[in-house]
C-alpha cells in the first residue's frame, strides 16, 4: 500500500463491517474476559458510525492518492 492512512481506514473498515454482520465482536470480547463491554459496544449506536467513520477515511485516503497521482 502506498499510504498508511488508506491502509489503516480499509483495515478499520473491514473489522468494523465484520462485527456488524457477524458475531465477531462478542467472540472477542469474551475471550479478552471483557463481557460486561458487550451491552454497550454491541449495539448500532456504537458500530454504525464507526462503520461510517471508516469509510469516509477510506475515502479520503483515496482522494488524496487520487489528487496526487499515484
Amino acid at each position: 500500500m502506498k499510504s498508511k492512512l488508506l491502509a489503516f481506514g480499509l483495515a478499520g473498515t473491514v473489522i468494523a463491517a465484520l462485527c456488524c454482520v457477524t458475531p465477531l465482536l462478542p467472540i472477542v470480547l469474551t475471550a479478552l474476559g471483557l463481557t460486561g463491554l458487550i451491552g454497550a459496544v454491541y449495539t448500532d449506536t456504537v458500530l454504525l458510525p464507526v462503520l461510517a467513520g471508516f469509510l469516509l477515511l477510506t475515502a479520503v485516503a483515496l482522494w488524496r492518492l487520487r489528487r496526487r497521482g499515484v
